[in-house]
């Protein structure tokens, strides 16, 4: 197999990929309600419950109320007339709700690069956004507040902010029970963090045992993407829930695959469980040493399907005159690898999914390191990828000068293999076997221009998930016309480019031993690649670029430095 052909079998390579990724999208992509499908304000939700005899430290022996689930009921509604408290920090502005975070706008990431782009929305209690993270209790037979309604605001202003040189910021919500039980429920913000504390302090002030679970739940609606088509990163990404135990280590399901998958029951000590999108997530992360149940449900099935994930538990058990305390952190934020590596909770980091296939996400977080060091570097991520792209040539060297060595004495061979075709005429096994004796007499590897293409296409492809899903690359400009390295190249320079540099490379590029279909192929696969590359991240087609123009000179050194003499016909 000589360069050419094994190009060619990488460029249908890659675009098979590409079209078996549309495919899976088309195929497994949850169904998205229009926006008047949710619920209005007035409906009321139907509670959907877990039943448990959960293990937990403290817990009852006998199977735990029924859990509220999600509510699509409006602000306006929610916890019966509590009005919202908004909490302002240098990262995000939050609206709490006693048992619920109904609204998160991420004020350092707009919707769009556009100056007067409003800040992303992550969570949202409106229709067509419909995303909360919610916590309440759970009592058999003794009374406790739901994420729905009885915690109340312990405060007076209700629309704070953290001042610039405070560190946090905490914000208190009551419920007291008819029978004496309290529980205070504190709300931490530090400054610049995602990730916020919740601690709930539980007081029985009754002369009776109390006993109570409390439990933690994301819930959304699918969200609609806001950019589709088949190259479109979006369209890739992971949406859904994720989970993490000890155990089991990291599993995920997505939206659609909720009921055909099965249950979830799982108990688990520590962990985290999670809802993903593209470049943000939200997460309920436990104490590392509370023991709770791990749970999905699909609620409204049909034309509106409304997701939850929940963690039930731990379990207090507390008698007259007894306190405890629990606490969770709830992440709401970016994908940002250091700032979720800072949180410590093992296995958060798979958050920022590169990848389903293990071997494709270890090598896309090692690509990512090494990026952000060259970020670190260059103060620019577009300069950080080309960069990258002068290490891995670096690195591949010793693959890609044998690869060009051996076309330019392929090249040399050219008369040789014409006079080959000319005497053997159609009979192509004999000219085959010709060729390959021909091959081994002059010690040519006719498989050297393979060996560089696998690597090749396995960093291309991992680099596409890496800067799909890299939120810190999301409307990073590179310069001049390069807005936002994770679009599209507004004005398509770069794909022209690309075409030029591929139309060059094959001027370089010996067409020995390819019939004129295969070499009339070749011709229309600059111009075709260009297209697809039109569609693709900015980012990736920079890559694409500079590791196109670097080959292209390296090739051209290369066959000037073994550049001799064509041999001429008649010395087979």
């Amino acid at each position: 197999m000589n360069q050419t052909r094994a190009f060619l079998i990488l460029a249908w390579l890659m675009v098979a990929t590409l079209l078996w990724m549309e495919w899976g999208k088309e195929k497994s992509a949850p169904p998205v309600p229009p926006p008047s499908a949710v619920a209005p304000a007035s409906s009321v939700p139907v509670a959907s419950g877990v039943a448990a005899t959960a293990a937990v430290p403290g817990a009852p022996s006998a199977a735990t109320p029924a859990v509220p689930g999600g509510s699509t009921v409006s602000t306006a509604a929610a916890n019966g007339a509590e009005p919202a408290v908004t909490v302002t920090t240098a990262v995000f502005k939050v609206t709490l709700r006693g048992g619920e975070i109904s609204e998160a706008d991420l004020l350092r990431y707009p919707v769009t690069s556009e100056p007067d782009s409003p800040p992303m929305r992550l969570l949202a209690s409106d229709s067509s956004l419909y995303f909360v993270a919610q916590s309440g209790w759970v009592s058999q037979g003794n009374a406790a507040p739901t994420h729905e309604s009885g915690f109340r605001y312990a405060g007076e202003q209700r629309d704070l902010v953290l001042a610039k040189d405070a560190k946090e910021i905490a914000v208190p919500f009551v419920w007291t029970g008819p029978n004496g039980v309290t529980i205070t429920r504190t709300y931490t913000f530090r400054q610049g963090d995602y990730a916020i504390k919740v601690r709930d302090d539980v007081s029985n002030g009754s002369t009776a045992p109390w006993q109570g679970f409390v439990y933690r739940q994301l819930s959304r609606v699918p969200r609609e993407l806001a950019h589709k088509g088949p190259f479109s990163p979006e369209q890739y990404s992971f949406q859904g829930a994720a989970w993490y135990s000890p155990a089991d280590k990291y599993e995920k399901r997505k939206f659609d695959k909720f009921a055909d998958d099965g249950k979830l029951d799982k108990q688990v000590t520590g962990g985290w469980i999670a809802m993903l999108q593209h470049h943000f997530f939200a997460a309920w992360i436990p104490g590392d040493k509370d023991a709770g149940e791990f749970s999905l449900e699909q609620l409204n099935a049909g034309a509106a399907p409304q997701y939850l994930i929940r963690d039930l538990g731990p379990g207090v058990n507390l008698a007259p005159g007894q306190k405890a305390t629990t606490e969770a952190r709830l992440w709401v934020g970016p994908k940002l690898v250091k700032a979720i590596e800072a949180q410590n909770v093992p296995g958060l980091d798979r958050a920022v999914d590169f990848s389903s296939y293990s071997i494709f996400a270890t090598l896309a977080n090692g690509l990512f390191w090494l990026l952000e060091k060259l970020h670190n570097l260059f103060g620019n991520w577009g300069w950080a990828i080309v960069g990258l792209v002068v290490l891995l040539k670096l690195a591949l060297y010793p693959l890609s000068a044998a690869q060009y060595k051996s076309a330019a004495k392929m090249r040399k061979f050219q008369p040789r293999v014409a006079q080959l075709k000319e005497r053997y005429g159609e009979d192509k096994q004999k000219f085959q076997m010709a060729l390959m004796e021909l091959y081994k007499k002059e010690k040519i590897n006719p498989v050297g221009g393979c060996l560089p293409l696998l690597p090749q296409m396995i960093i291309f492809m991992t680099l596409y998930w890496m800067l799909a899903e890299s939120v810190e690359l999301r409307h990073a400009p590179w310069m001049l016309w390069i807005h936002d390295l994770t679009a599209r190249d507004p004005f398509f320079v770069l794909p022209l480019m690309n075409i030029a540099i591929m139309w060059t490379t094959q001027k370089l590029t010996p067409m020995t031993g390819m019939d004129p279909a295969q070499a009339k192929m070749m011709q229309f696969m600059p111009l075709i690649f260009g297209v697809i590359l039109a569609f693709l991240p900015a980012g990736l087609v920079l890559y694409q670029v500079a590791n196109g123009g670097l080959g292209l000179l390296q090739q051209w050194v290369t066959t000037k430095r073994y550049a001799e003499a064509p041999a001429t016909a008649g010395k087979d």
